[in-house]
């Protein structure tokens, strides 16, 4: 056992046989710098949105199933609870606290590098190609800023891409065994990503069925046979969770929170489906839609706000698709179904995201990088070997290598007083990369060093070679990943902003490392976090009056999320006495910061945006009446409307206003 045993370990190491003796320790160095990247010095709740979920997933399995932001399960946050269940899961094992709710996140964005590397070398088969190819893939995936950002944070989207990335390597699988049953655990993936953020996931499904359809080796017929049955694997994991939590009587379980009739149904289609492509003004009832990555067009993935987050790399895989369609063209053989797959992801996430009219924030575009990563690292691989090989086709490299350095060059001249050296190294490298190639196109001495070798000839000319090829492969990577790279480490200093988490500096829109185009950080009141409070009940494993691992007591404001003073949240710990909640307060930002601080259910009547009819007022006096609800805070829901009229002015009406705590009600009695 032990004899076999070794070998394996090393393989796991070293790679298998035939493979290059660097590839396997090249990929595990990209991974560890993943994990740096991803874990490095993580502090605070990220959203407390979120975290608030988690905290109350591990309080109460009713609030954990449905995703109840509160353990009284009054509400749900606005997603399904997919991700919510992988941090909760982690969170009740090891006790809340940052780590053990961001971990699963960083573990899951790590998977996803290590699962775009796979599926990039399986399309190119054990060779040195292929390694190649997805060890830039790699490099480019850990390195999206963007990507960097949301993977230190607690939002849905790291599971979502992963699970992406997932299906994406079945469906490759599928296309490369001619075997149906990965092609059905590609669909299944894409149903668990459903499950994690709604319809963004199924945004990959037509580039996986154009690919599937155009490729798969079998007839057509079989194909699409094939492909419905794939279809029907969807539906089944994309709609268990809703059709459960529909169908289960409405009076015992949450309020879907983001919907408009308490149905999952609802938020699918409305908030988080055509909400998000047309706008949705729920107050209103018609369009409109807050907007955090600037507007809508085919130069919002190029604008201030989001060109540093992901743009640095699609001029190359412009030129890459571009050259891979003349290939295809020209007949020349090649994978062409990795291309389809990824290609279409890119081009439909791409015109999805560009022209969304609704709610959008800067980190959804982190779903477009394992696209971004798999095509660069195919297009450097493919057009580095036309260039060898082809004088016909040699400008392809040149080229891609040029407007890819000069867009970097544009995107970090757009913030001269950050870094204002960076913008000039990368011109200068991108000169270097292209003068090298030129070079080595125009003397013949890349071309000529393969000969010569064959040949045991030209020695002189293939040291130039060398020097050329390793000049313009050290310059061409700079010129492509200096400017991400320095934008991926800037959030490793800053605490993490979870409602709009972004890299690099600020672009007027957004905050620099960790975002701010979100409210700021909330729960901070005189006295610490949480243990100062009286009668707050400190963190699982942290000594009474301690913040949680990797949160600092918050101090210095005396004002909570939505402006909630920490002297009234202080009277209400003191006072609650036997009632399930807290308090009842207008929107989710009130609430989620009440609750992290508090460890105690808090209602959130109005949900995330404040507007949610989950609250009426026949509801609040059987809260009331049975003791399970005491004070209000009433107000801060509905958007410009300032709240839920009815409710407010029947507590102003029927409840003793709080001395000393403005806004505050105490209704018992």
């Amino acid at each position: 056992m032990t004899a076999v045993a070794a070998p394996a370990r090393v393989r796991a190491l070293t790679g298998a046989v035939g493979d290059p003796r660097w590839s396997r320790p090249a990929m595990w160095t990209v991974l560890a710098a993943a994990f740096v990247l991803y874990a490095w010095a993580l502090s605070g709740d990220a959203n407390e949105y979120y975290a608030a979920a988690v905290l109350s997933g591990t309080r109460s399995w009713k609030a954990f199933f449905f995703g109840a932001i509160d353990a009284g399960s009054f509400i749900t946050v606005d997603k399904p609870p997919l991700a919510l269940w992988v941090m909760g899961l982690s969170a009740r094992i090891f006790g809340y606290g940052t780590y053990s709710m961001l971990m699963p996140q960083v573990l899951a964005g790590v998977a996803a590098v290590g699962a775009v590397y796979s599926a990039v070398r399986r399309s190119f088969g054990r060779t040195r190609q292929g390694h190649v190819a997805a060890l830039v893939a790699a490099v480019v995936m850990t390195l999206t800023p963007i990507t960097v950002a949301i993977n230190r944070d607690n939002n849905p989207d790291t599971v979502l891409v992963l699970l992406l990335v997932l299906a994406a390597w079945f469906c490759l699988e599928s296309l490369r065994t001619a075997r149906l049953r990965p092609l059905l655990l590609a669909a299944l993936f894409v149903g668990l990503g459903f499950n994690a953020k709604m319809l963004q996931a199924y945004l990959v499904v037509p580039a996986f069925g154009v690919a599937y359809l155009v490729c798969a080796r079998h007839g057509l017929a079989r194909r699409v046979g094939h492909l419905l049955a794939a279809g029907g694997v969807l539906v089944v994991s994309s709609a268990w969770w809703m059709v459960v939590v529909d169908l289960w009587p409405a009076a015992s379980r949450p309020y879907v929170g983001g919907s408009t009739d308490n149905t999952v149904r609802d938020l699918v289609i409305g908030y988080n489906g055509l909400g998000r492509i047309f706008g949705q003004d729920r107050a209103g009832g018609g369009f409109g839609g807050a907007n955090f990555g600037g507007q809508a067009g085919a130069g919002r993935l190029f604008n201030d706000v989001l060109a540093g987050q992901i743009s640095w790399l699609l001029p190359f895989c412009a030129v890459a698709l571009a050259f891979a369609v003349l290939l295809r063209v020209r007949g020349t053989p090649f994978d062409g179904a990795a291309w389809l797959l990824w290609g279409g992801w890119l081009v439909v996430h791409y015109a999805v995201f560009s022209f969304s009219s609704g709610t959008f924030h800067p980190y959804y575009t982190t779903a477009m990088a394992p696209a971004v990563a798999a095509l660069t690292g195919m297009g450097a691989s493919v057009m580095w070997q036309a260039y060898r090989r082809s004088r016909g086709w040699a400008w392809a490299l040149p080229a891609a290598v040029a407007v890819t350095g000069g867009w970097a060059f544009v995107v970090l001249r757009r913030t001269p007083e950050w870094l204002p050296w960076l913008a000039w190294v990368v011109l200068g490298a991108t000169a270097v990369a292209v003068a090298a190639l030129v070079t080595g196109l125009v003397t013949g001495s890349v071309a000529g060093s393969v000969a010569g070798s064959a040949t045991g000839l030209g020695t002189a000319r293939g040291r130039m070679a060398g020097r050329v090829t390793v000049v313009a492969l050290v310059a061409a990577l700079v010129a492509g990943l200096a400017g991400p790279a320095a934008y991926a480490v800037s959030p490793l200093g800053a605490r993490v902003n979870g409602t709009n988490p972004t890299a690099g500096p600020s672009t007027g829109r957004t905050g620099g490392p960790g975002g701010s185009g979100g409210p700021p950080p909330v729960g901070e009141f005189p006295g610490g976090r949480t243990g100062d409070l009286p009668g707050a009940e400190p963190p699982q494993g942290q000594p009474d009056g301690e913040p949680p691992q990797g949160q600092p007591g918050a101090r210095g404001r005396g004002l909570m999320g939505g402006g909630v003073a920490g002297s009234t949240v202080q009277y209400l710990v003191a006072n609650q006495g036997w009632a399930t909640w807290l308090v009842a307060v207008g929107s989710a930002q009130q609430a989620s910061s009440i609750i992290l601080a508090t460890r105690r259910p808090v209602i959130a009547m109005g949900g995330f945006t404040g507007s949610d009819p989950a609250m009426t007022v026949p509801r609040l006096r059987e809260l009331l009446s049975s003791g399970r609800l005491r004070y209000v805070l009433p107000g801060g829901r509905g958007g410009p409307g300032g709240g839920d009229t009815e409710v407010t002015a029947w507590v102003t009406a029927n409840c003793a206003a709080v001395d000393g705590h403005t806004g505050l009600y105490d209704c018992a009695g």
